[in-house]
């Protein structure tokens, strides 16, 4: 078999010659694979938005609104941006047909406007995402997974709080390595697995709505009788809220990042969000209801996992089923995040603003291995340093200054590509809303608080401009990076995408 090997800009430098590992010819070369259905559509976006957050996001969320019905509603409003969001991603999904979200929409939306500035954002998009924001996110969801997994034995085996947190980044690490393997290995075990632990977690969701009706239904009404007592209105308190709340939300644009792997994206991608959305709104709402049902203020304000607290205080002998939800769900949602960032990283690499070795795939599995375990090796670097979970705050400034930028590019390719034909359209109306929610979840902290936390993304950004301009504008390449790209297709067997064989 030939292979030929690309570099940085897109020229073919090398062969390398050896054994074939492709036992069948394939006419469409040897890039990502059409393998998922609407309802593993809906399942991966399932998997990313109902993590750790529900069980956790709660108390913050709750602090910040002051009072029972305030908060409910921040959880429904949440629920209703994170659904029109979605809406509006839809319809980019079927207008740029291209894995990669929000990247792709800014980079298609954007790049047209000016040679220099044009890809920059996109840029910035990958820069931050790819080596922070995501990494940081699964780091956060996995060392939650590794307390839930530690916590039951704790007690037993006697561990100080060192001690504890050492075993807690082990568990993580090794999670962390098997979440790897799968997504190096294939597409069609990721599904399989995380189509078991979906049902697994929205029973563990069901079981805490069962508990709240349940204390309901026995006139348990205490905690409800003054609703919007203490209810904080301040515009600070109310963006913090939303961070909380949208934190547990977030994961409704994961389908658009794996578009080039959805059956007839075009219909299942405004079909499997019309379906998950609505439905992790509802569980999210009525599991909110049934904690402050169960938990007075004090009690949900003091909670270090709320969820936790609700199964030992109402669920009675069957308590243990929401750690354990808590660890399927943490579990599952970082294998997607992870599924889903790696093809944002692919992706950025095929239009130059990542390494070229970064978009080549597995000869035989159709993974993007390099990505694959460039995430993995970033996240374990951010799992070794401990407890960053206060990054959710600073996580979810960051991501909705890039869906802002997501919905301007809607509107900017109303015009750009009016002609194009679009399955399916958005009112006008929706991308303006939410750009104006965007820049009020952006803004807000910052004038209120001008901290090292909303400075050090900027700071970050702005490396990315220094990164940008020799190596993706004048497209400057260091001597060693040829080396390097052989390495890693001789290493993860790994061809371009559209490598054809004979």
């Amino acid at each position: 078999m030939e292979i030929e090997e690309t570099n940085l800009d897109g020229d073919n430098v090398t062969e390398i010659n050896g054994n074939d590992p492709v036992k069948t010819k394939t006419d469409d070369g040897t890039g990502l694979k059409r393998h998922l259905g609407l309802l593993a559509a809906v399942n991966v976006i399932l998997s990313v938005m109902i993590g750790s957050g529900i069980f956790i996001s709660p108390t913050p969320a709750f602090k910040y609104a002051g009072s029972i019905g305030f908060c409910l509603i921040i959880w429904a409003a949440c629920g209703l941006v994170s659904f029109l969001g979605a809406l509006c991603f839809a319809e980019l999904g079927t207008l740029v047909s291209r894995s990669g979200a929000d990247y792709v929409y800014i980079l298609e939306g954007m790049r047209g406007l000016h040679k220099f500035w044009g890809p920059l954002p996109a840029f910035i998009y990958s820069w931050v995402v790819v080596l922070f924001l995501r990494p940081v996110a699964v780091a956060v969801v996995i060392l939650t997974f590794g307390e839930y997994c530690v916590n039951p034995f704790h007690q037993m085996l006697s561990l100080c709080d060192a001690e504890k947190q050492f075993v807690i980044q082990i568990v993580g690490l090794i999670a962390l390595a098997v979440i790897t393997c799968v997504n190096f290995y294939s597409v069609k075990l990721y599904v399989q697995i995380s189509n078991v632990f979906g049902v697994c977690k929205i029973v563990a969701c069901l079981f805490v709505i069962g508990g709240g009706a349940y204390e309901l239904l026995i006139g348990n009404t205490k905690n409800l009788s003054e609703p919007f007592k203490g209810t904080n209105g301040s515009p600070h308190a109310i963006a913090l809220a939303f961070y909380n709340g949208l934190w547990a939300y977030d994961g409704w644009s994961m389908v658009t990042q794996i578009t080039d792997e959805i059956k007839e994206p075009q219909k299942n991608i405004p079909r499997s969000i019309a379906i998950a959305v609505p439905i992790v709104t509802v569980l999210y709402v009525f599991m909110n209801l049934a904690y402050m049902t169960a938990l007075s203020a004090s009690e949900i304000t003091q909670s270090i996992a709320v969820g936790i607290d609700f199964g030992e205080k109402v669920l009675g002998s069957f308590a243990f089923i929401i750690p354990l939800g808590v660890a399927l769900s943490t579990f599952s949602c970082a294998m997607s995040m992870q599924f889903g960032v790696t093809r944002i990283c692919y992706v950025a690499s095929t239009e130059g603003h990542m390494s070229t070795a970064l978009s080549y795939v597995h000869a035989r599995r159709r993974t993007p291995a390099p990505s694959v375990i460039l995430q993995g090796f970033i996240t374990a670097i951010f799992i070794m340093t401990g407890d960053i979970t206060s990054l959710i705050e600073v996580s979810s400034f960051m991501i909705w200054f890039f869906y802002g930028l997501s919905f301007t590019a809607l509107l900017i390719m109303r015009r750009t590509k009016k002609d194009i034909p679009r399955p399916y359209r958005v009112p006008t109306f929706i991308p303006i809303c939410l750009i104006i929610v965007a820049a009020f979840l952006v803004i807000m902290p910052i004038a209120n608080e001008l901290s090292v936390k909303y400075l050090g993304p900027v700071g970050f950004i702005l490396l990315g401009v220094v990164i940008y301009v020799p190596f993706v504008y004048q497209k400057k390449k260091p001597k060693f990076m040829d080396r390097l790209t052989r390495c890693i297709q001789i290493l993860y067997e790994v061809v371009p995408p559209d490598t054809k064989f004979d």
